[in-house]
């Protein structure tokens, strides 16, 4: 049996999937986009916050309480992968990719 520390130790060696994902209205069509290092995380707590109804984005809290969890989908967007190269900032890639997602989509008014 492992140890709490080799717990720990194996936990942080592990890489999640990175990059830029969707929240979709399927009533509305609307979408939240967003990106993380960690889209699962994200993408939890996302809902959670809506759950407890104190999301930060007011429009999209409201469409979630008038349409319900079941109108509502999680989509990966774009995965980017991980590089051998150190020091890479990952957040600061990503918000490019989420920048370039966006014009590519051409959703702007369909953004929350």
């Amino acid at each position: 049996m492992k140890t709490k520390k080799e717990l720990k130790e194996e936990y942080k060696q592990m890489k999640f999937p990175m990059g830029v994902f969707q929240i979709k209205n399927l009533s509305n069509d609307k979408v939240l986009i967003d990106n993380s290092v960690d889209m699962e995380s994200k993408w939890n707590r996302h809902r959670m916050e809506l759950k407890l109804g104190n999301h930060r984005n007011k429009a999209f809290q409201s469409d979630w309480n008038e349409y319900g969890e079941d109108n509502f989908v999680f989509e990966v967007l774009s995965e980017l992968k991980r590089g051998e190269e150190e020091n890479v900032n990952y957040n600061k890639e990503l918000k490019t990719l989420q920048e370039m997602v966006i014009e590519e989509l051409n959703t702007q008014n369909l953004l929350y």
